[in-house]
């Protein structure tokens, strides 16, 4: 926790899917993420971890979407735009990365980002979007941005310790 403002970190449930669909909207009109639809949010709920402030009141979000073969992204991170820079998307990426760690001996953590410095903070570095086939197979082929994409392509690998 950082800017004194306390939350705790936990594994999102059907009950949070109202929350997450709403913090990640916010975040729509500016083109920052793409639109989840309730249905999507509800039926990936298991991907998704929350930040929830001292009245269970969700903050932020995350999820950590599994594409086989040891390779992971991280996706719909979106912070309540009040609670911005006070360390929760930092601690929900870390979390993720933790996750990713558990789930596999060696893994490869990626994201697609407007936010390239937040990221390598982290230790995340700079790779070409086409190394993720399984991505734009998955979702960027119904991007509108798809030919003018401007996010970048951030990863890093992980391992259990």
């Amino acid at each position: 926790m950082t800017n004194e403002t306390a939350y705790t970190l936990r594994d999102a449930t059907p009950e949070d899917v109202t929350a997450i669909h709403e913090i990640v909207t916010e975040y729509v009109p500016e083109g920052l993420l793409l639109p989840r639809p309730v249905e999507d949010i509800l039926q990936r709920i298991g991907n998704f971890m929350v930040a929830e402030n001292e009245e269970g009141k969700v903050i932020a979000c995350a999820a950590l979407r599994d594409f086989g073969n040891s390779l992971y992204e991280i996706r719909s991170l979106a912070v309540r735009k009040a609670l911005i820079a006070k360390g929760i998307g930092t601690a929900l990426i870390k979390a993720l990365i933790v996750r990713a760690k558990n789930k596999a001996d060696h893994a490869r953590v990626f994201a697609l980002t407007y936010r390239v410095p937040f990221f390598t903070r982290m230790g995340f570095e700079i790779v070409d979007k086409q190394s993720f086939p399984e991505k734009i197979w998955a979702d960027c082929r119904f991007c509108k941005n798809r030919e003018q994409c401007g996010e970048t392509a951030v990863a890093m690998e992980v391992s259990k310790e």
